[in-house]
């Protein structure tokens, strides 16, 4: 059975770590009739939350894998995705916002603002997803939901409005204040079922009245209507004031605070409310595709069940039963039995099994149309690839994919374990594109790369899990990088001649570093390669034979065998024979050129800079800060909140292995951190030297 599309909601829950998302998505299952029983994250049942299917989730308490569910709440069709908060499963963030059409952002009542929150809604803005935001754990000591508001508006740039007050804090939290009705709501019953509405308690009154006053302003922005009523001191219409603070939330101008405590069952169904009222359905969203038969130009897709389909396939996953693709259907409508075209490959494929998802369980479908989150069965295709009916050829545009910082070596410990780690690796490489693996040409060891040590962690341990794979793993090793400090030029011939026609080429320029623009926010470019050259002294066919070279001498820079960035090469002279001169012979030019200059341009070594944020009990204030300064750590800001402390530093990543049994130790378990990459930046002259002498020491072993 179609939905109508004004009843559907596609959504997605994201936040800082612990911050409650887990737990809300358990609550909103409840509530929605999905589920009859509520377990908790770190449940005593030994049950654990629904939404954390993997046995690994549940042990950890924290979320890896993004999952899917669909909910009803009063007639509306709500897809709800429950992503991870730890910055090493970023993508899982990103590819889910990348397909959803609003966002609930949790924040703790007590953290705040913390710094995934900022990467969260970083990713919503580059995305466009439009959000309400939901205050968490006001049952907490030191819960204080407008000072949390204060911090949206500072380092969100949000223009956070409460449409809730809550009724009480920490454990005498009662119940909230719906600011639009003017209502008190308090949750009674033993799972906070039964609504019971009453009038505002006396002494909130005056609270309460002058945050209607902010709310009904700031909604006034998106209504000259309202502005006008407002002016004339008229009292407006509930309908008006919810229909104006939409229209500002879809615009991205606005974003209505919800208050509560998923925990202890209070706010929810009002939270349930937000979303149906204030969130956008499948067509207040606009989606575009790239139409790859007239020379990729952009085109509107319209979420109609009549038009030609267009999907896109998310996020895969190999269950038990083959390959599971996650879909969302853009245009159009899929059938069971439909043919579909993968406009990457061209490949055709059927569909076969339509399903829809309850975290790790399934229900089958016959048919989803425009607007749904759906999953496939059997269908071979890589993350991100679109499929079209016949007579188009459309691809999405695919989501953004970080850099990963961090290496480990890991070597299966015998011959079943290393058919089983290839099994492995190959599937995780292509469920998760952060994810990366090569075999080292020279030390013959098999690599992983990721975004973090928790993020291979858990992949290493996936492996012992599922596929029965014993290995050992190596050390770990920093993603260094090899950079310029100052001009340099070259002029370099190559010149071959063994009977023959004889190979012949001469180039000539500068190389200089790239600098950052203190303007803007955007890093600087890796590689930018400019043409002086006058007067065909090199043909223009040869042109892009020499920048083939540069960029092949850039894969590895002569110091470390790290990667070269940040440099910008310029030619402007050079020579060629009219028999000997060839694509190959400027390429060789290049590779050569580009080393002698490299040489001369002061070059230095550059490590990942993290953006650490540690948190615990202000007692340990000092010894953090100690433990920062051991590593090479800058301390930015640190801010007291009560009994609690919040230390922001940027500390090198080479530093941060094995520091978070340091800090919990030190700490008596009671202090947590998290990181990012922040930047690149150069290593001290005593590190340099040691990280050669390392490379030094093992080419004498090979040799």
């Amino acid at each position: 059975m179609a939905i109508e599309l004004s009843k559907m909601r596609n959504i997605g829950i994201s936040a800082h770590i612990d911050s409650g998302k887990t737990t809300l998505s358990e609550r909103i299952l409840y509530y929605c009739n999905r589920i009859h029983a509520i377990h908790e994250v770190h449940g005593k049942d030994g049950v654990g939350a629904t939404m954390d299917s993997m046995e690994l989730e549940r042990e950890r308490g924290i979320t890896i894998a993004s999952a899917a569910t669909s909910v009803n709440w009063k007639g509306y069709e709500i897809n709800v995705i429950d992503t991870p908060g730890h910055v090493d499963f970023t993508i899982e963030v990103e590819r889910s916002l990348r397909v959803l059409d609003g966002a609930i952002l949790v924040l703790c009542s007590v953290g705040g603002v913390q710094s995934q929150s900022i990467t969260v809604d970083r990713q919503m803005d580059r995305y466009k997803v439009p959000r309400i935001a939901f205050i968490n754990k006001c049952d907490r000591v030191g819960a204080n939901p407008i000072r949390v508001v204060g911090q949206m508006r500072e380092k969100l740039h949000l223009n956070a409005v409460l449409v809730e007050l809550p009724i009480g804090l920490e454990d005498r939290l009662e119940g909230v204040v719906d600011l639009i009705r003017m209502k008190a709501i308090y949750f009674d019953g033993p799972n906070g079922n039964i609504l019971r509405e009453e009038d505002v308690p006396e002494a909130m009154m005056e609270e309460a009245l002058s945050k209607r006053e902010e709310l009904i302003e700031a909604a006034s922005d998106f209504d000259d209507e309202l502005m006008n009523m407002i002016l004339e001191g008229e009292e407006p219409s509930i309908e008006m004031v919810e229909a104006a603070i939409r229209r500002g939330t879809l615009s991205l101008k606005m974003c209505p605070v919800f208050v509560g405590s998923a925990h202890k069952n209070k706010g929810i169904q009002p939270l349930l409310d937000g979303v149906t009222k204030y969130l956008p359905e499948p067509r207040d969203v606009e989606n575009r595709a790239l139409d790859l038969d007239n020379n990729e130009a952009e085109v509107l897709l319209e979420a109609d069940d009549k038009k030609i389909p267009v999907v896109l396939a998310f996020k895969l996953e190999d269950g038990r039963y083959g390959q599971l693709t996650y879909i969302r259907v853009y245009q159009g409508k899929l059938r069971k039995g439909d043919e579909l075209i993968n406009t990457r490959t061209g490949k055709r494929v059927r569909v076969g099994r339509l399903i829809k998802m309850h975290a790790s369980e399934m229900e089958d479908i016959s048919e989803c149309g425009s607007g749904e989150i759906a999953a496939l069965f059997g269908i071979d295709c890589a993350s991100g690839d679109t499929f079209c009916g016949a007579g188009l050829n459309y691809a999405m545009t695919s989501m953004f994919v970080p850099n990963p910082v961090i290496s480990l070596a890991i070597l299966p410990k015998d011959k079943k374990s290393q058919d089983n780690m290839s099994k492995a690796i190959n599937r995780f490489m292509k469920e998760d594109p952060t994810f990366q693996c090569y075999v080292d040409p020279e030390s013959n060891q098999t690599i992983i790369k990721g975004m973090g040590e928790l993020h291979l962690d858990v992949y290493v341990e996936r492996m012992r899990r599922e596929y029965n794979c014993e290995v050992t793993v190596g050390a770990p090793e920093v993603a260094y990088r090899e950079a310029i400090s100052q001009r340099a030029e070259f002029n370099y011939t190559h010149k071959k001649q063994t009977g023959g026609s004889g190979q012949f080429a001469r180039v000539a320029g500068y190389i200089e570093p790239i600098l950052r623009d203190p303007a803007s926010e955007e890093e600087p470019k890796d590689f930018e390669f400019v043409n002086e050259v006058k007067g065909g002294v090199i043909p223009t066919e040869f042109i892009p034979s020499c920048e083939k070279g540069f960029m092949t001498a850039m894969k590895k820079g002569p110091q470390l065998e790290f990667p070269i960035v940040g440099v910008r090469v310029v030619i402007n002279d050079g020579a060629f024979h009219p028999v000997d001169s060839s694509d190959m012979a400027f390429q060789t030019a290049a590779i050569a050129a580009f080393k002698e200059a490299f040489a001369k341009a002061k070059p230095a070594i550059l490590e990942p800079i993290m953006k650490v944020e540690i948190e615990g009990p202000s007692e340990f204030q000092g010894a953090i800060f100690g433990t920062v300064n051991q590593r090479r750590g800058m301390i930015v800001s640190s801010t007291e909140d009560g009994n609690n402390c919040t230390v922001d530093a940027e500390v090198p990543l080479a530093e941060m292995f094995g520091y978070s049994t340091v800090l919990r130790s030190m700490t008596q378990g009671k202090a947590e951190f998290s990181m990012e990459v922040c930047r690149y930046a150069k290593v001290p002259q005593s590190i340099s030297e040691e990280l050669k002498a390392k490379k030094e020491e093992k080419d004498k072993k090979k040799a």
